[in-house]
């Protein structure tokens, strides 16, 4: 039991910092797959949300049920950060004359 206690005692240390090195790695290799999920979500929602405005665009009007899915897609495209083309689409989008379903 002595030499367990004299053992833990020497090495507590070494243990440590393999334990705060493993946690480290994880950290940083989860962080990297959120941003790379955040990225291709971003993406995704992008594309989307580009298609819909230039369709619409393309048409000459919205309805309304086209304009509540624009803004709930935009509301969270623009939440993780998306903004430049998509803002210009949203806007030029939501600026057209609004037909009843």
């Amino acid at each position: 039991m002595q030499s367990v206690i004299a053992y833990v005692s020497s090495h507590w240390m070494e243990w440590a910092i393999g334990l705060l090195t493993f946690g480290w790695g994880y950290l940083i290799k989860k962080v990297t797959e959120y941003k790379s999920i955040k990225g291709g979500l971003l993406a995704i929602m992008h594309d989307r949300l580009y298609q819909s405005c230039t369709y619409c665009i393309k048409q000459g009007y919205i309805d309304t049920s086209g304009l509540k899915n624009l803004e709930y897609l935009y509301k969270n495209y623009h939440e993780l950060g998306g903004n430049g083309t998509g803002t210009e689409l949203y806007t030029r989008a939501k600026s057209l004359p609004i037909k009843e379903d």
